[in-house]
């Protein structure tokens, strides 16, 4: 980076001479002055590079600091240099080839630089010449900024322009010039006051100040008698103007500037041709019209002026609106009406006309006037247009038998050689359908039938502008109501020969097949359908999009038809579809409730039967699907609709039913309380609930534990026990839980988890195994059994605890004799149990306790049953 070193009065700064990093900080600058060179270079680099990428930061810097700059700052520069420099600028912003470079503002604030520039120069402005460049400049630059929308900055050069135009007229009648001269003299300063006149009007339009903007513009209009080349470009902007102002509901301005362009425009013929002219005018009656109340008879006169200038259907139209708004009476809206006609005017424009007048309440005019185009039309090949329009008309009117007779009369005329054009035919086909189908939602099906039979007796003649497939489904559609099923069927089997593929179709081919009983072919059209929702080759975007969304609900309306004629396995199929692909929770959720109420009666047969996997795992997927959508329901919502909640009680209560019937199957039993205890899990917690959760994940963990010591591999054997020591642990939140709702005392749901839990740690080695069995220990109450069931859990394979049987046994004897009634029985077995783990293969060890400890057990087991039982007991551990 290069630095410019420069004294001042006294002072020193320092300035970037490089433009990439002149823009990005401040200049550095004493007693506020700005250097020559700081300019120069910025202006030098901008008109070399003309793609510099720091262009628009360069030209903003320039303008925001050319404010501050004086002539004192570029005391080292000629004027005659400074100008150049100027020059050059305005030049380089107004070449064509920078028009892609920058843009109009960015222009415009060149401009302002190189005229502030130019304006310095003091001594060049004492020649005329000097001046008149300063008028051109100071004139540009103000319309650039106005273009911009700044027209408060524009001001100040049209006022400079103003006074450089008044030193060039006092400077021309102070010289002694011929008369012929000073007149060429005049007109050019006239010329250019023009234009700063016109251009100070935009300026004040743009600032909604009307009275600056008509003073200027009236004394442009007063100069015309001088400058007549000026008057089209006058007539224009008034124009202009008034389209503006009428934008903006301003219509007293509006109409004065649309009034001055048109008063402008006929000062001289070639500065506007009659359809300008006349467009001016319908815009100025078009202002009188919609101004307060409106202007009826100003809007009339001046709308038939605008006419006989220039003859335009929009004029015609617009007198037709103005009379209606008026209220004219009906005789002159027919006298409008017939003077539109005679002036030639297209069938479509005469047609448009008689609609307005119908659909401003003007009937008895309107048809009469239809009357008449029709008459005057009658040799045209666009006739038939006409009649339908006028079907139209009386079918929108409800006077049906008027209607029905003026298309048979189309229909004749088509047949005996008065043939519709292809639009007419389509247009035909259009209001017959649309009537048929407002007979058909009103329950008029015969009427519906009636218009539909219109339509295929012009297919029958032109079979290129009609569906028939489509035709054809709405006839089976209301031959079904009617319950003309023959014919019915007869129209489903000619749609399917079209259009087999259609959705539509394949709907008919249902209803007809579950109307018939044919299961079969019902089945057929519901997978036909199915097939419609997945993407298939050629069909994608919208019209995918659309036809599974059709698909979906045709599936819902089928699935609903086959239900009420008692069809229960087609409609079984159409549910099960509607549930897979279904995005709306509601649908699918009604579904499986509807799913479940089918099949639920027969599950005792199902569970006899042999493909009962294959249907519990069906009962296994609806409930899956539920719990999806309940939690697609569910997800991220602080609170959720009672019938949510209702839902998943519904399907809670399910699961936990079919779970209770599967007690055969331990597996899936399982799998259905898992998916209660998941279901209900979007409902409140209260004590029901929490009774019902812990009941599910208590009998989960069971059947884990239990497919655990059936596995086959100890990688299966060890998801399994995971598994149920995570169910276990959730379990035992639950019942902390509980616990707090009430007294469950009896309930055994602790030692149950304790027992599970020490299992599942037994069977996997855990080190943390000791700690279960001192909350074992802790339970108060415990019972001999429990300690005698964890003994042989803790002999079971692969992992044995002889010292923690020893433990337990010990435990359950001292329980057994402290009793106030004692089993004797049960205390023989537990005591054969010990000796067994004391001695086993009857042979003595020191590895549990000394030999004469296992005496002691032998002789205390003597007294204390020879205090209680017979010889027989006693011999039964003597032969031991």
């Amino acid at each position: 980076m290069e630095f410019s070193k420069a004294k001042e009065d006294g002072g020193q700064r320092w300035v970037f001479l490089d433009l990439d990093e002149m823009w990005k900080a401040p200049v550095v600058i004493v007693h506020g002055i700005f250097s020559s060179i700081v300019i120069s270079e910025i202006i030098e680099n901008l008109i070399v590079s003309d793609h510099l990428p720091n262009m628009p930061e360069a030209i903003d810097r320039l303008y925001m600091d050319i404010e501050n700059i004086n002539r004192e700052s570029m005391a080292d520069i000629q004027d005659a240099q400074v100008e150049e420099m100027a020059i050059n600028l305005w030049n380089w912003a107004v070449t064509k080839k920078v028009n892609l470079v920058i843009n109009d503002d960015q222009k415009a604030k060149l401009r302002h630089v190189a005229c502030r520039l130019v304006c310095m120069c003091e001594s060049l402005a004492v020649s005329e010449e000097g001046i008149r460049r300063h008028v051109l400049m100071n004139m540009k630059t103000g319309k650039g900024w106005v273009d911009v929308g700044n027209p408060v900055v524009a001001d100040e050069f049209f006022q400079a322009a103003m006074a450089g135009l008044e030193q060039i007229y006092g400077r021309i009648m102070q010289k002694s010039s011929t008369e012929a001269h000073l007149t060429t003299q005049k007109t050019a300063v006239e010329r250019d006051l023009f234009k700063v006149l016109s251009h100070q009007a935009e300026s004040a339009v743009a600032q909604d100040d009307f009275p600056r903007a008509s003073s200027c513009i009236l004394r442009c209009k007063d100069m015309l008698i001088r400058l007549p080349k000026m008057t089209g470009y006058l007539h224009i902007l008034c124009y202009n103007f008034g389209v503006e102002t009428y934008i903006q509901s301003k219509y007293e301005e509006s109409a004065f500037w649309l009034s001055q362009s048109y008063d402008i425009g006929k000062m001289e013929k070639s500065s506007a041709d009659p359809e300008m002219l006349a467009k001016v005018l319908r815009l100025l009656a078009t202002t009188y019209l919609d101004w307060n109340d409106g202007d009826y008879y100003k809007a009339l006169s001046t709308v038939d002026l605008a006419n006989k200038e220039h003859l335009h259907p929009a004029g015609l139209h617009l007198k037709m609106k103005i009379l209606l708004a008026s209220e004219t009476v009906n005789e002159e809206l027919f006298g409008a009406g017939m003077e539109i006609l005679h002036l030639n005017m297209s069938l479509d424009f005469c047609l448009h006309i008689a609609k307005q007048l119908i659909d401003h309440g003007r009937d008895s005019v309107g048809f009469n006037f239809m009357e008449v185009i029709c008459e005057h039309f009658k040799s045209s090949e666009n006739i038939g247009k006409a009649l339908l329009f006028q079907a139209d008309i009386l079918l929108q009117r409800k006077e049906e038998l008027l209607a029905k007779e003026k298309i048979e009369e189309i229909m004749i005329g088509h047949q005996t050689g008065r043939k519709l054009t292809t639009e007419s035919i389509g247009y035909l086909h259009d209001i017959l359908w649309e009537k048929a189908a407002r007979s058909f939602e009103v329950k008029r099906y015969d009427d519906a039938l009636q218009w539909y039979c219109y339509s295929l007796r012009f297919y029958e003649h032109d079979q290129r502008d009609l569906d028939l497939a489509k035709l054809k489904r709405n006839l089976a559609s209301c031959y079904l109501r009617l319950e003309q099923l023959d014919k019915a069927r007869e129209a489903v089997e000619e749609a399917e020969n079209y259009d087999p593929g259609n959705i539509f179709t394949q709907f008919y081919v249902f209803k007809i097949s579950v109307i018939d009983g044919d299961t079969d072919r019902a089945l057929q059209a519901v997978i036909t359908l199915e097939s419609l929702i997945t993407p298939g080759e050629g069909r994608g975007g919208y019209k995918l999009v659309k036809e599974r969304s059709t698909s979906i609900m045709l599936l819902g309306l089928a699935a609903q038809f086959a239900l009420e004629h008692q069809q229960q396995i087609v409609a079984k199929r159409a549910l099960e579809y509607l549930c897979q692909y279904s995005e709306d929770q509601q649908q699918v959720l009604t579904s499986l409730k509807c799913l479940f109420r089918l099949v639920l009666p027969k599950v005792p047969e199902i569970l006899a039967s042999e493909n009962r996997k294959e249907e519990l795992d069906r009962f296994l997927i609806y409930l899956n699907t539920a719990y999806v959508h309940l939690v697609k329901c569910f997800n991220g919502r602080a609170s959720t609709s009672d019938s949510r909640i209702n839902d998943a009680h519904w399907f809670r209560k399910i699961a936990w039913n079919l779970a209770v019937q599967c007690d055969k199957d331990s597996v899936i039993m399982r799998e259905f309380f898992m998916l209660s205890y998941k279901l209900s899990q979007f409902c409140p917690s209260d004590q029901v609930i929490l009774i019902a959760q812990k009941t599910c994940l208590l009998m989960a963990s069971a059947v884990d534990l239990e497919q655990g010591k059936k596995a086959s591999t100890p990688f299966e054997q060890t998801i399994l026990l995971n598994r149920a020591l995570e169910q276990i642990e959730k379990c035992r939140e639950i019942w902390n839980l509980l616990k707090e709702t009430g007294d469950f005392s009896d309930d055994p749901c602790e030692k149950l988890l304790l027992l599970y839990e020490f299992e599942v740690k037994a069977k996997k080695n855990d080190p943390s195994l000791d700690a279960v069995l001192e909350s074992l220990w802790q339970i108060p109450n415990v019972e001999s059994k429990t300690l005698e069931t964890i003994a042989s859990i803790a002999m079971e394979t692969p992992a044995r605890y002889p010292s923690i049987a020893l433990k337990a046994l010990k435990r359950a004897l001292l329980l057994h004799k402290i009793k106030e009634s004692v089993n004797v029985l049960k205390y023989s077995q537990c005591m054969h149990n010990l000796i067994n783990l004391l001695v086993p293969d009857r042979m003595p060890g020191e590895e549990l306790c000394p030999l004469e400890e296992i005496l002691g057990y032998f002789e205390d087991a003597v007294s204390f049953i020879s205090q209680h039982v017979s010889q027989t007991v006693i011999l039964d551990f003597q032969l031991i």
